[in-house]
């Protein structure tokens, strides 16, 4: 079963449970799916790894906005947010401790060889594509950084 599927099915337990933050958020993510099923240039099918990436910026853009709202005292919105990212991240791929991500952003800067700061780049390339869906795209940037600098 794709993720399209999974979300349409969850949609109707959301309904029968009488979910109302966890139905609004599938809904929402379906809106997205079939809008990328539909763009112009697309073939009227959403691979689930395009999915992945839907879904990994929508939490990520209900995080930044609770961040908004906790700084602006919102309270009551930003445990929306963070809720709706909750629902989100039951999409996605466990994200990977600082721990794994280390450990993994060690094998790859090995595997391309490099030794300094400059090739960021090169490990950049290799790291977003391995850990995509993951960990995110600032944590490695940061974490390769670190370990190059200290290489």
């Amino acid at each position: 079963m794709d993720l399209f599927d999974k979300v349409s099915g969850d949609i109707k337990a959301a309904m029968l449970a009488r979910d109302k933050v966890r139905l609004e958020t599938l809904r929402g993510i379906k809106k997205e799916f079939i809008e990328a099923k539909t763009a112009k240039g697309g073939d009227g099918s959403l691979s689930d790894e395009a999915a992945l990436k839907i879904l990994a910026k929508m939490a990520k853009q209900r995080r930044e906005t609770a961040q908004i709202y906790d700084e602006q005292n919102r309270i009551d919105l930003r445990d929306n947010e963070l809720a709706e990212a909750a629902v989100i991240e039951e999409y996605l791929p466990k994200q990977l401790t600082d721990e794994e991500l280390t450990a993994e952003l060690k094998k790859i800067i090995a595997q391309v060889g490099a030794t300094s700061p400059a090739h960021i780049g090169k490990v950049m390339g290799v790291a977003s594509k391995a850990l995509s869906g993951r960990a995110d795209g600032r944590a490695i940037s940061a974490k390769a950084k670190e370990l190059l600098n200290n290489a």
